[in-house]
């Protein structure tokens, strides 16, 4: 059971974790108020000791250039030009050429290309600017017979544009001309300049749709324009880097910022701040469990008492204010962007649904919460109900109690420490914990509990190996939101962790049953089920036992009905589905996030903005580790990886 909050309020004791969520080191920001040849050296200088800057130029210009790249993209300011600039000032290199002085910024552009090009052996020059308001071309200038396969993928990947948002209609063009800049203005190098320097100058006139005839910006759509223009880009200057110059650039994912902005930080932490006001999983659950399961037992499985909820600590309106007074839609990071407002949604939800608990709202909003049960879910959980049988609880045989099972998990401490030293973790046997849990790192095990060996075992790897390990991890990147969650990790979260079972032979028929069991106790309670149908429908139809039936059931009704236990089969059957597409299980443990997230942290990885996972678990070591995976792969089914 993997809890990412305090759930029992007094008792929660802080992590004492190396807190790795610092900012990058700062860039030094130079502040040219005129430009002269001595403050043009003091740029150069700057950039060919640290190789980047980041200056506040003349006219409200600016300039930053991060190690490794050799393009830069150009933007003039202009008047009547609502968003343009917004396209592309979180971008890596870039400059934008203030409303004054245009000539020193010409000879800036001119030196920044002729001392940068021999480390490259190229470089690029990108200018971007707006059409006519009726544009509805994006229009490529550059030397077209020179870069003939980047320019022709710039032109390839605008064009996608159409497959992207309806109703627009949109062409893209090659220009070969020596006149590569907006009719009207002038020229930022002539072509021998650019010879001279050893750069290359190409521009792109991007049709202002994002925008309307009083230069209105259409916030929702602009955001995914540019976050596809952004793309285009980067795809072309990759190409661009690949052919042309000696970059070491591994992919077009690289090319975003290595620093994030401070208004990014502020947002994770504010985020994450808003979590941690609430235990969402504690407060949706009965306060009351014992006596609605006396009862109903007692009745013979006729009489369910009413759900008594806690008390909720925050005022959900107030909150609600909280969430929605951060300024997500000024963060021009698309990957960024995109995790914040799934974020922020995810939040909503869970913040609505705790002022809904016992009423069937609360319900509807648990399916769209956890998106539902598919087809293919309910077909996995059948087969494996109708393939398994539950086993008998059998002979004690070898027990672990809570004392033996702290001592394991110690075990898998000490190698996490071995690994990084900073690594404080510690497990607490408590008398006030009534189910095994993980809150914030920290192990907490019932002082009653019992299990055995192989249970014990397959626990270790799920508690300790994969919930204690994702948040340490999580601790040691900079955004906090990766130790407590991005929005829908749950799934991953615990496909992880049962996988983790199967692959220390732990994995039980009667653990891989409760699974499946949950799963159509779910979508019993869709197509109508009440509590006695729900618990008759798993102990008549498909031989759970009253307890394991009870449980089951209880669980699914809490709140009003609450879907979140089918996530455990859900992230198992979507992990298999990933591995079977030779995806990658060690990325997956670099913090908390669901699959949806693993290319925009691979995005934010290659950008040196993230980092892999200073943490392995242990089972990653053991011999036949490669040889179960590939029996995932291979597509073993689910009801062929119990311990038998």
């Amino acid at each position: 059971m993997h809890f990412s909050k305090i759930l029992y309020p007094g008792f929660q004791k802080a992590a004492k974790l190396k807190n790795a969520n610092q900012r990058f080191k700062d860039i030094k920001m130079l502040e040219i108020s005129e430009f002269s040849e001595i403050t043009i050296k003091q740029i150069l200088t700057q950039l060919e000791a640290d190789h980047e800057i980041t200056a506040k130029l003349p006219g409200d210009g600016f300039l930053h250039i991060e190690k490794e790249l050799p393009y830069l993209l150009i933007y003039r300011k202009r008047v009547n030009d609502t968003g343009t600039q917004r396209m592309f000032n979180s971008e890596a290199s870039y400059l934008i050429i203030g409303n004054s002085d245009f000539e020193s910024y010409q000879e800036l552009i001119f030196k920044i290309s002729d001392q940068l090009s021999p480390q490259f052996k190229s470089y690029l020059l990108l200018e971007i600017y707006a059409g006519e308001n009726n544009s509805n071309c994006f229009k490529i200038r550059g030397p077209a017979k020179r870069l003939p396969s980047s320019l022709d993928l710039l032109k390839s990947e605008l064009l996608k544009v159409n497959d992207f948002f309806s109703g627009i209609y949109l062409q893209a063009k090659i220009f070969d001309t020596p006149n590569r800049h907006k009719e009207g203005d002038k020229a930022l190098m002539e072509i021998e300049q650019t010879k001279q320097s050893g750069a290359v100058l190409i521009s792109l006139e991007i049709p202002p749709v994002y925008r309307d005839d009083e230069n209105a910006v259409y916030p929702v759509f602009f955001r995914g324009f540019r976050n596809f223009v952004l793309k285009a880009i980067h795809k072309a200057v990759f190409d661009f880097i690949r052919v042309q110059t000696s970059c070491g650039v591994a992919s077009y994912n690289a090319l975003g910022t290595k620093y994030l902005k401070d208004k990014i930080f502020e947002i994770d932490k504010k985020l994450a701040k808003i979590e941690r006001s609430y235990q969402f999983l504690w407060l949706v659950s009965p306060s009351n469990i014992h006596e609605i399961k006396e009862e109903f037992f007692n009745s013979h499985y006729k009489n369910v008492l009413d759900y008594h909820y806690r008390l909720l600590p925050i005022d959900p309106d107030v909150l609600k204010r909280e969430l929605y007074n951060l300024n997500i839609e000024e963060v021009d990071d698309p990957a960024m962007s995109y995790l914040f407002r799934a974020k922020r949604e995810e939040l909503d939800q869970q913040i609505t649904m705790l002022s809904e608990r016992g009423t069937q709202n609360f319900f509807y909003n648990s399916i769209r919460l956890y998106k539902g049960i598919g087809n293919n879910l309910s077909e996995e959980a059948g087969k494996i109900l109708r393939e398994i049988t539950e086993e008998d609880a059998g002979p004690e045989g070898e027990m672990v109690d809570a004392k033996g099972f702290s001592s394991l998990a110690r075990r898998e401490f000490d190698y996490f420490q071995e690994q990084d030293e900073a690594f404080t973790c510690k497990v607490h046997i408590r008398k006030d914990v009534n189910i095994m849990m993980v809150s914030q790192g920290e192990l907490y095990v019932p002082a009653d509990y019992k299990m055995k060996k192989t249970e014990a075992r397959a626990l270790i790897q799920h508690e300790v190996g994969t919930h204690v390990l994702t948040y340490y991890n999580g601790t040691q990147q900079p955004l906090e939101l990766l130790s407590s969650g991005l929005a829908d990790y749950d799934p991953l979260q615990e496909g992880i962790a049962v996988l983790a079972e199967f692959l220390v032979d732990g994995l039980t028929a009667n653990r891989l049953r409760t699974l499946a069991g949950r799963v159509i106790a779910g979508s019993a309670l869709i197509e109508g089920g009440d509590f006695q149908q729900i618990f008759s429908l798993l102990t008549k139809d498909y031989g759970f036992s009253p307890e394991r039936g009870f449980n089951i059931t209880s669980r699914i009704m809490q709140g009003g009905g609450f879907l979140k236990d089918i996530i455990y089969l859900k992230g198992l059957v979507e992990l298999k589905e990933y591995l079977q597409k030779d995806g990658e299980l060690e990325p997956l443990l670099a913090g908390k996030y669901a699959l949806q997230h693993q290319h925009i942290i691979k995005e934010l990885t290659e950008r040196k903005v993230l980092k892999p996972g200073t943490l392995r678990p242990s089972y990653l070591l053991t011999e036949d580790i490669e040889e179960k995976l590939n029996l995932i792969k291979e597509g073993l089914p689910l009801s062929k990886m119990i311990t038998q």
